[in-house]
């Protein structure tokens, strides 16, 4: 039986944020966790990256807790070690420590293996009149579409 791919998406980034550049990172996950979000119960609405004696970690992460699971189900909101090698740590490193620059979540699958994986990427936050131009191109792009459907 073929599942649906999971891929939970972190649309707030994109608004807030400027990606700059993207990385894919393993996640170091419980028993229960990966079978929650291989249902697709899991969240990317406030979450951020951040370094604790050199290892990356992804806090405030929503995995929801599994039905089935026991007295070792896991804590929802736990922070969660992300996998990276030795050469992307550094330079997430170097990037972090310049101002403005932040490490956000964007986007959370399950990969051909089976194992789950998060893209995060180095962003710099947007202003409010970015904002309200990014919202500007969306509009113009939407309205563009109906015009040539007619």
């Amino acid at each position: 039986m073929k599942q649906a791919p999971i891929n939970i998406k972190n649309k707030r980034a994109t608004f807030d944020y400027e990606l700059l550049d993207t990385y894919t990172a393993g996640i170091v996950l419980t028993g229960t966790e990966i079978k929650s979000i291989r249902l697709g119960k899991a969240s990317l609405v406030d979450t951020y990256c951040l370094f604790e004696r050199g290892e990356l970690w992804v806090r405030n992460m929503h995995v929801a807790e599994y039905f089935y699971g026991t007295y070792n189900n896991h804590n929802a909101r736990r922070d969660r070690k992300l996998l990276l090698n030795r050469n992307e740590l550094r330079k997430l490193t170097r990037l972090t420590k310049e101002t403005g620059f932040t490490i956000v979540p964007t986007r959370l699958f399950i990969n051909d293996k089976g194992l789950a994986k998060l893209v995060i990427a180095v962003a710099k936050g947007k202003k409010q009149y970015d904002k309200r131009q990014s919202l500007k191109e969306k509009e113009d792009k939407r309205s563009m579409d109906r015009m040539f459907r007619k």
